[in-house]
């Protein structure tokens, strides 16, 4: 569902941003990209959405070529990140039907939104509450139930736990669980180490661009990631 062969971005001052990144994720299957801030983890999302072109390589989603297809692979491909941007000035209810209707969600409803803002957890109270009250938490809430409401079979995350508070990201990690088990395919950039041993049927390290370390769930089942996620920090 979404895939990586050789992915490689060289930007024209010379920077090598990401270097031959290859990964697959399958539907039903969360991969958890880690690394440091310019490890290459945003690089690779912004290919996944042509936002950039790739050096070389291939970055597709559903059998689409996200350069050669763009329009076609973002049909099935839907994105939370670190900041939702929504409108402040909107409330739950109108921001969702809006970037739901953007989506292509022609006949999405009143009662669809209720709906699924219940199923991300957001209290019913807040439906009609302008979101430039919300707290992160929340925002971050709305964001995964616009995600939900376009029914793309693929989710890129990028540090969507960022910030959150420990209710508010076990909340967050929960909803994956669902769409998981719904048969979606995820890929979660992040910096949480704990987050991705806890929810990753797939982890991968990046270090300058590099994807150092993939490993399954079954393969860290008696690892410390946190130590082995340090130890290729450290290494040369």
């Amino acid at each position: 569902m979404i895939k990586a062969r050789d992915l490689t971005k060289r930007y024209e001052d010379g920077v090598l941003a990401l270097d031959h990144l290859n990964l697959q994720i399958h539907p039903g299957q969360i991969y958890c990209l880690l690394g440091a801030n310019g490890a290459g983890k945003t690089t690779a999302i912004n290919l996944f959405f042509n936002f950039i072109e790739p050096s070389s390589g291939r970055a597709s989603i559903n059998g689409f070529d996200c350069t050669k297809n763009p329009l076609e692979a973002k049909r099935y491909t839907a994105y939370v990140s670190e900041n939702v941007t929504l409108y402040g000035n909107f409330t739950a209810l109108q921001n969702l039907e809006f970037f739901a209707k953007l989506g292509g969600r022609s006949n999405f409803t009143k009662d669809n939104s209720r709906m699924v803002l219940r199923e991300v957890g957001l209290a019913e109270e807040c439906f009609n509450h302008r979101v430039k009250t919300f707290s992160k938490g929340m925002r971050q809430k709305l964001g995964l139930a616009i995600a939900i409401s376009k029914q793309a079979p693929a989710l890129l995350l990028d540090e969507p736990t960022s910030g959150l508070d420990p209710k508010a990201g076990a909340d967050f990690v929960e909803q994956l669980l669902k769409l998981r088990a719904e048969g979606k395919a995820i890929l979660m950039c992040t910096h949480d180490v704990f987050r991705a041993k806890q929810i990753a049927d797939l982890v991968g390290i990046m270090k300058e661009g590099i994807l150092v370390m993939e490993k399954t769930k079954d393969n860290l089942k008696d690892e410390d990631l946190e130590k082995l996620y340090l130890k290729y920090m450290e290494a040369n």
